[in-house]
């Protein structure tokens, strides 16, 4: 049974989910403050949190912060702060996904559901290779094959790819891609992801002008989809 740690100082709401995520199977502890979250965090060790920002005594950035020194676990921000700066925010502090108050709890329950699958571990320590139907992307090798050739990818153009498909079906923020790849001094330059994002479409996807697995979440960041 997969856990999660729901983090809602509106103590309604935050029954509310939890007879919702009971029924649907999972184990579910309540935190309404971030100095409880981080302790039931720790304690129970969760699948999944689902992080409200708003919180009495700690921002929720701060509790994602000090999670994320320690902790890989998923954490979906439930809250009513919508503004894309306030999205940009929560991603770059290592939240894996976004839902807006109001919401719908289907909608929620997906979200839930996919980040339990990217959160369990694969059978293997380190992925091999991603196979797609219309190309093989050989991570150890670092080598991408289509239609039995090799695709020639510039440095550049293989880590990005690369950094995505790490991170298969996850946002990637667009700072975290610029920091990592450009170094810090570029983080503003927005400008180098379409430059490139378009080449490797143009590379691997079978309709660049509709792509089908190099996914834009417009001003947040980039996802690979299988």
């Amino acid at each position: 049974m997969s856990g999660v740690v729901v983090v809602d100082d509106d103590r309604a709401l935050a029954r509310a989910l939890a007879i919702n995520l009971r029924a649907h199977g999972y184990e579910v502890n309540l935190a309404h403050d971030g100095r409880t979250a981080l302790t039931e965090v720790t304690r129970t060790r969760p699948a999944v949190v689902v992080l409200d920002l708003g919180l009495p005594d700690l921002d929720g950035i701060e509790v994602l912060t000090d999670i994320r020194c320690w902790s890989a676990v998923p954490v979906i921000v439930l809250s009513a702060r919508s503004s894309s700066a306030e999205k940009v925010q929560a991603l770059d502090a290592g939240a894996d996904d976004y839902v807006t108050k109001p919401f719908s709890m289907d909608e929620l329950l997906a979200r839930i559901r996919a980040s339990v699958r990217r959160g369990t571990p694969p059978p293997s320590a380190e992925m091999d290779a991603v196979t797609t139907p219309d190309f093989t992307i050989d991570l150890t090798g670092h080598r991408v094959h289509r239609g039995g050739n090799t695709v020639r990818l510039t440095p550049t153009e293989w880590s990005l790819l690369e950094m995505l498909v790490r991170h298969s079906g996850k946002l990637v923020p667009q700072r975290k891609i610029l920091t990592d790849i450009w170094g810090p001094a570029s983080a503003e330059q927005t400008h180098y992801l379409r430059v490139y994002l378009a080449q490797l479409r143009r590379k691997l996807e079978p309709d660049p002008a509709h792509p089908r697995y190099l996914i834009t979440e417009p001003g947040l960041g980039y996802r690979f989809l299988p």
